[in-house]
């Protein structure tokens, strides 16, 4: 039986677009959809992936589609559901047609924690890395406050304005003034230590890692723009914190 050419690609940029909007390498959404591709016989399909959209060609007689890419967040749930759907394809496990109907109902029904339990999570994370700079147990309700409060402020900044560098330059500012409040008023003990641990959450570590691994799996036009994007993220969050500090 012929393939279904059409909804094999459809599949396919299905595929990459949601490991890419999940925080995914752009080497392994690019893996993923060629190896997706062989599976309904496009052999010679060719995938070109950068942090912003996705050039997908699946065989000549089929016209080049493109896929705009305009969220990115990090959801590594989403990307393991992807890459499951992917390889239960190339496996022969579930037809074309029921991994496009699946890679829809990740897309429809996945959804991300709801925005208090990411605060709580911000907090808990912030409080737990001062255990690792062997910070006063004091500072760590400070921290864990001054984290939430932060990562708040970012997240609702950046929804509103859509420009993240400023959201994280106000975020860290915040961040900086509770700290220096509560070692004023004698509830901390060591500004530093509070000041580092509650930016943690707002620290592009994932954006960070994959920049490095795309610029060592040969893709440096997606590496050297994540890596832009992460160098701008903490250059915004140091910036918040000098202004503060030095005021």
């Amino acid at each position: 039986m012929r393939p279904n050419y059409d909804l094999a690609v459809e599949c396919c940029i299905l595929a990459g677009r949601l490991m890419m909007e999940s925080g995914a390498e752009t080497y392994r959404a690019e893996d993923t959809m060629d190896r997706m591709a062989q599976s309904q016989q496009l052999t010679e399909s060719q995938s070109f992936v950068t942090p912003t959209g996705i050039l997908f060609s699946g065989t000549r007689a089929i016209p080049t589609r493109l896929a705009r890419i305009n969220n990115r967040t990090t959801d590594l749930e989403k990307i393991a559901l992807v890459n499951a759907v992917s390889r239960n394809l190339a496996n022969k496990v579930i037809t074309l047609d029921e991994a496009y109907l699946e890679l829809k109902r990740i897309e429809e029904e996945h959804k991300k924690y709801p925005f208090w339990i990411q605060i709580i999570a911000a907090s808990i994370a912030s409080g737990a890395f001062l255990f690792l700079f062997g910070a006063d147990p004091i500072d760590i309700p400070m921290a864990m406050l001054a984290g939430g409060i932060g990562y708040t402020v970012s997240e609702m900044l950046q929804e509103k304005t859509k420009v993240k560098f400023f959201a994280e330059l106000l975020a860290a500012s915040i961040i900086s003034v509770i700290a220096i409040t509560s070692v004023e008023y004698s509830f901390g003990s060591e500004v530093d230590k509070i000041i580092i641990g509650s930016v943690m959450p707002l620290v592009p570590g994932l954006l960070i890692t994959n920049a490095i691994r795309d610029l060592m799996a040969g893709h440096f036009v997606s590496g050297l723009s994540k890596g832009a994007e992460a160098f701008l993220t903490a250059t915004a969050i140091g910036a918040g914190v000098a202004i503060i500090l030095s005021l």
